[in-house]
């Protein structure tokens, strides 16, 4: 008698989910994902309106994403990922389905049902697709973990009510308690 097969899934079955429904697309797998809480999309609209806001003051080029947005992290169509926010500096990477490559900067937003997607499973993924900087602000534990790859620096973590340097930016700081009610 024949094993099971695993169910493998491809960019094809992520890009058919039904209206509504979101998922991530990890190396053949889908997670979905649950509706975020409104501190998270509180957050998630404060630091990518504050981001976008100093990117367009300063003439950048960049582009701020919030979720949802597919991010085609090593454009093999095998991972799908959906991060809460990313900033894209090489606009060949942006298609109408959204981005081929790895964004510069990510930052997920933790939630109960997210703490070891974004913890182990997508610190993994966004250190071998070629992320500089990757953020992971915790409500919970009112701390932001800073990754940032390509200075090869240990992990940081950075209390809500501290000033954060954001790593692509040599002058932009942010204090997450101040996106904070």
């Amino acid at each position: 008698m024949p094993l099971p097969k695993e169910l493998h899934y491809t960019a094809q079955d992520y890009w058919n989910l039904p209206d509504g429904q979101r998922a991530e697309l990890i190396e053949g797998q889908l997670y979905a994902m649950a509706p975020p809480s409104r501190i998270h999309q509180e957050l998630v609209y404060q630091l990518g309106r504050t981001i976008g806001n100093y990117i367009a003051a300063n003439n950048g080029s960049c582009k701020v994403y919030p979720a949802p947005f597919a991010v085609n992290l090593n454009a093999d169509d095998s991972t799908y990922v959906e991060p809460d926010i990313s900033v894209i500096c090489d606009r060949s990477k942006l298609t109408d389905r959204g981005c081929n490559g790895a964004p510069d900067f990510i930052i997920e937003i933790v939630s109960p049902g997210s703490r070891r997607m974004d913890y182990s499973t997508k610190n993994f993924l966004y250190a071998h697709a070629g992320v500089r900087e990757y953020w992971i602000v915790d409500p919970t534990k009112h701390c932001t973990t800073v990754y940032r790859y390509e200075s090869d620096d240990a992990p940081t973590i950075i209390p809500f009510s501290q000033e954060l340097p954001v790593g692509i930016y040599e002058d932009l700081q942010l204090r997450i308690a101040d996106f904070i009610e």
